[in-house]
């Protein structure tokens, strides 16, 4: 039996039934991953959208200097994928790794096009869930362009205490595109 964490995920923005999700049980695989494995590598074609169940994953570009930029951020009842890829079918620039053992869904874009058309309400889903990312893209690009380090840090605590609390302050300080050095001044700052 799949995951009722999945099953009530989809019922966040859509009706499905137990007989759809059956449906949907049919096209999904879960993978367990190890802490710090790559799920998804830069170069590869992303075939799949992740579903983390358990554990906490991150995704990121290297710049020319080698410098790792962590693009999102996902533990449980999150979502995680090189959407770019996903969709166009072209390789990918991003890599997905574990940041702790975890447990994912694996839905593969093939069979998710075919239940669009069998399950109206799975599309209605995926359409809210890409729009709400969407609109949490913006909503970061514009913090970045217009607070500063402190209040972007705030916000992240305040929208995901959860994550916050998990994910090592290398990663957080660099999914708020700054330094280690400067979030943990910010941190000593807020928590004094």
């Amino acid at each position: 039996m799949l995951s009722v964490q999945l099953f009530h995920n989809f019922n966040k923005y859509a009706r499905i039934t137990e007989a759809d999700f059956g449906l949907i049980e049919q096209v999904l695989s879960k993978k367990f991953v190890k802490k710090r494995r790559t799920l998804l590598s830069e170069g590869d074609k992303s075939r799949y959208i992740y579903f983390v169940e358990k554990g906490a994953l991150r995704s990121f570009t290297v710049d020319k200097d080698g410098v790792e930029h962590v693009i999102q951020l996902a533990i449980e009842e999150h979502w995680i994928a090189d959407l770019y890829s996903f969709v166009t079918k072209a390789a990918g620039n991003i890599n997905i790794e574990a940041i702790e053992d975890s447990e994912v869904w694996l839905l593969p874009h093939h069979e998710l096009e075919l239940l669009y058309e069998q399950i109206p309400a799975l599309e209605r889903y995926f359409r809210q869930l890409f729009q709400r990312a969407y609109v949490s893209l913006q909503q970061r690009l514009n913090l970045t362009v217009s607070s500063n380090a402190e209040d972007r840090y705030r916000q992240l605590l305040q929208d995901f205490p959860q994550i916050a609390a998990r994910i090592p302050l290398i990663y957080i300080a660099s999914f708020l595109g700054i330094t280690p050095e400067s979030l943990s001044r910010i941190r000593k700052q807020l928590f004094q």
